[in-house]
């Protein structure tokens, strides 16, 4: 059976959140933060030689990486589910959007966490920069998810599911107006009320369900 190891508040949620939309037997173990570092614990770093979440086994496999468990999982058990395939016309948007997440987003989210941490840059041009790629994504996705209803077209795939953890928390580490991302909050909005997604938060983290808005 497939085994999703889970750390706790982290990108393994989206594999607990596939294969809920996917209805698929799987076995969920999950991992607690340590209470100080708030990093993972021993028995967790030493699942895979990377030492990071997600990490999930099924048979001799061991995979790690988000990205590449979403995709193993949806070539292996998704049967064309959650997919585009490469002779649809969305096929370009979905591949996109689908690693724009971690490519891109992410690294805009860690670079804000890392700049609220440390206080206000001493380096204007470095601070220019990171705020010009917060800019441009924001505009980006308000405008995409204004005239599609889901990343890559107007049907949820994994493209969504791997955007919505960096999304999600790039808002609230950046409020806005709401008249700046309406899109953005009702694109939220449909996530949340998936049943899928409802049921992955609270078996991932029943202790702190994360919400999205």
């Amino acid at each position: 059976m497939l085994v999703v190891h889970h750390l706790g508040i982290s990108q393994s949620e989206r594999v607990v959140w596939l294969c809920e939309e996917l209805g698929i037997p799987y076995e969920l173990v999950r991992y607690t933060r340590d209470p100080v570092t708030r990093l993972a614990p021993p028995e967790y770093k030493a699942l895979h030689p990377a030492g990071t979440a997600p990490v999930i086994a099924d048979g001799r496999v061991t995979l790690a990486e988000s990205s590449a468990i979403v995709e193993y999982i949806l070539n292996k058990y998704g049967h064309g589910r959650f997919a585009v395939s490469s002779d649809q016309p969305q096929y370009p948007d979905y591949l996109y959007w689908l690693h724009y997440a971690n490519g891109s987003l992410l690294p805009i989210v860690v670079g804000i966490m890392s700049r609220l941490s440390a206080g206000v840059s001493s380096q204007p041009t470095l601070e220019q920069g990171f705020a010009q790629r917060e800019q441009t994504a924001f505009a980006m996705i308000e405008k995409r998810l204004g005239a599609n209803k889901y990343f890559a077209g107007d049907e949820f795939t994994a493209a969504d599911i791997m955007m919505v953890l960096p999304l999600s928390t790039l808002r609230r580490l950046v409020p806005r107006q709401p008249s700046a991302d309406a899109n953005v909050r009702e694109y939220l909005k449909r996530i949340a009320a998936r049943p899928a997604f409802q049921r992955a938060i609270l078996k991932a983290d029943p202790d702190s369900p994360r919400v999205i808005e």
